[in-house]
């Protein structure tokens, strides 16, 4: 898969395979442009993941963090687990002030309603409403059926290839050296 050309000129390479960068011992020149195909290829599909998370919040009427409060709702829900507040703040990482602000805006929004935790009287839970699950159903719920979908085609060997790969990505994606400090926040 080329990089697209811009403004008629040679495709921008959105990677490098610059070998003071990149180990590139044992692979042929054939070999190191399928890696940067491979790259590539996940640049493009990261770029339609961000549109279509962009698209389905838009029709959500919901920021990135609301969209994660509710999805993580819907999931504890379906899994017949209430869900506090200070469930959701540890799931978004926020503090429990934008918590409160968050449930508020979803409760005004009519994606969200309070209601009594089942065993302790003190606490309220959150529930999804049925209009803002059967939205999400009916859009995230489409657009996933349509990724699994693409999984399914595949044999079992490339699913346990591709798999592989990704777990190997994450992996590599952990933050080191300089950015390892400022990811904790040890800076």
């Amino acid at each position: 898969m080329a990089p697209p050309a811009v403004n008629g000129n040679a495709p921008l390479r959105y990677f490098t395979a610059d070998p003071t960068l990149v180990d590139q011992r044992g692979l042929s020149p054939d070999e190191v442009e399928q890696c940067l195909d491979v790259m590539n290829a996940l640049r493009v599909w990261r770029e339609a993941d961000r549109l279509l998370s962009e698209v389905l919040r838009r029709y959500m009427k919901l920021n990135d963090t609301d969209m994660r409060a509710v999805r993580f709702l819907m999931h504890m829900q379906d899994a017949g687990r209430p869900a506090t507040p200070k469930d959701i703040a540890r799931e978004v990482a926020i503090s429990s002030a934008s918590t409160t602000k968050l449930v508020d805006r979803l409760v005004a929004g009519g994606h969200v309603t309070r209601v009594p935790h089942p065993t302790d009287r003190r606490t309220m839970c959150i529930d999804v409403t049925d209009a803002t699950r059967t939205a999400a159903r009916e859009t995230v719920g489409h657009q996933h059926a349509r990724r699994f979908t693409v999984a399914a085609k595949m044999d079992a060997t490339e699913r346990a290839t591709v798999v592989r790969f990704l777990t190997a990505l994450a992996e590599a994606d952990v933050p080191t050296g300089k950015l390892a400090v400022r990811a904790t926040g040890n800076a």
